[in-house]
């Protein structure tokens, strides 16, 4: 992608109605823009990025056998009254009335559709166990929009449920989901903890969230350092010692990025799904949810991953592996140098931004650290003479001058 052909402004200073650094960076980026409180729309080089994370969090869900669907964000009352939860979650909940007078909402979250739609499909215990998930807009309206990405009124989130005969089923599959999850928040390059929570109306259990250690983050947990164990403050005691390992906890403020719950079989009951066992007895079907929010995964992998010059983008999420600058005059043998380097990247499969505008070098440089791209390539005159390429990692100091072979060959 050639820079001067990119719907991108870099803008001269932070937004001055922002408080969250992930937001003051990604809109002086040209990553976001604000629409209104809790509202952002994602220009092309953040759509990367949110494409980016969609990829990680669908493969790995399908490797533990989810498939994906897509449920609507329009739903009738009726779906929500079989739960209860129409008159429960009104405080957060876009309710209205259409043009025939129908009450609706916009969903704030899917387990009474998923649960109406999975009757008349699973009806037997050969039917399970079964996991689906979408990755799809929800609504909340929030009363506290703030903190960037972090809580939106208006949101991506990947759920996923599973139905189960039992809680042995259950049990294997929540386990196996765990699992994925560390790998989804480690290849975005977040250290998330496993932290017990409360069930809340869901479940007597305890819910799992995974959090990210942040001065910034809106939780209070306790952690023990020594084996990593954590627990929201909101179920913790005063003085209690790790459970794993007797160390003392320690209290930390944390990002929630994504969490899973025991739903039982709430939900499924209120929708009338059941399923036939060996002996041909009706049960209900047990279920569990699983959530993570895009925007949030992104907005706390800026508060982790920033430093004075701007963003320092994970490799996986990152819109692009490298950043081809053209430094210096625009002569015609630097010009055709860098563009023999850029096809020579593209070629190769290395998905690669160009500056190639007719800009300053410090303007160049600023906007390139700003962006925070992991990789890159400066091409100039300099460079030219000895048919090589100047390598930097955004996150390094460390330059390299190699040949565009070489450069090509890390990537």
């Amino acid at each position: 992608m050639r820079q001067s052909e990119l719907f991108l402004k870099v803008q001269k200073d932070f937004p001055k109605d922002e408080a969250a650094q992930n937001a003051r960076l990604l809109i002086r980026g040209g990553y976001v823009e604000k629409l209104m409180a809790g509202v952002y729309s994602f220009l092309p080089l953040g759509l990367r990025v949110r494409e980016k994370v969609m990829n990680v969090i669908r493969e790995e869900m399908n490797s533990i056998g989810g498939q994906e669907m897509l449920l609507p964000a329009l739903h009738p009352k009726s779906v929500w009254d079989a739960s209860g939860r129409w008159e429960t979650l009104k405080n957060i909940m876009y309710q209205f009335k259409d043009h025939a007078g129908k009450e609706v909402g916009l969903g704030t979250t899917h387990e009474e559709v998923v649960a109406a739609l999975a009757v008349g499909k699973i009806e037997s215990y050969a039917d399970l166990p079964k996991a689906l998930y979408q990755i799809q807009t929800k609504f909340r309206d929030e009363p506290r929009a703030k903190s960037g990405l972090l809580r939106g009124r208006e949101f991506t989130m990947k759920d996923l449920y599973s139905f189960h005969a039992d809680e042995k089923s259950l049990v294997e599959f929540y386990e196996s989901a765990k699992e994925a999850y560390f790998r989804i928040f480690s290849r975005c390059g977040l250290k998330a903890l496993l932290t017990e929570a409360s069930g809340g109306d869901f479940s007597k259990e305890y819910s799992h969230e995974f959090m990210v250690e942040s001065p910034i983050g809106e939780d209070s947990i306790v952690m023990c350092r020594k084996c990593h164990m954590a627990r929201n403050s909101e179920i913790a005691k005063k003085g209690e010692k790790c459970q794993s390992c007797g160390g003392p906890f320690e209290e930390a403020r944390a990002i929630e990025v994504g969490n899973i719950f025991k739903l039982g079989t709430r939900f499924s009951e209120a929708a009338g799904l059941s399923f036939k066992d060996k002996k041909g007895v009706a049960n209900p079907v047990i279920m569990a949810s699983y959530g993570i929010g895009i925007e949030r995964l992104i907005g706390a992998a800026v508060e982790i991953h920033h430093d004075e010059k701007g963003i320092v983008w994970p490799e996986e999420i990152a819109p692009f592996a490298v950043h081809l600058l053209s430094i210096g005059k625009s002569e015609k043998g630097l010009q055709k140098f860098a563009e023999t380097v850029y096809s020579d990247l593209t070629k190769n499969g290395v998905e690669t931004l160009y500056d190639e505008r007719d800009a300053g070098p410090g303007e160049k440089l600023f906007e390139s650290d700003f962006i925070g791209i992991p990789w890159r390539i400066i091409a100039s005159e300099r460079t030219m003479k000895e048919n090589k390429v100047e390598l930097k990692k955004r996150s390094e100091e460390k330059v390299e001058l190699i040949t565009i072979e070489e450069c090509i060959s890390k990537f």
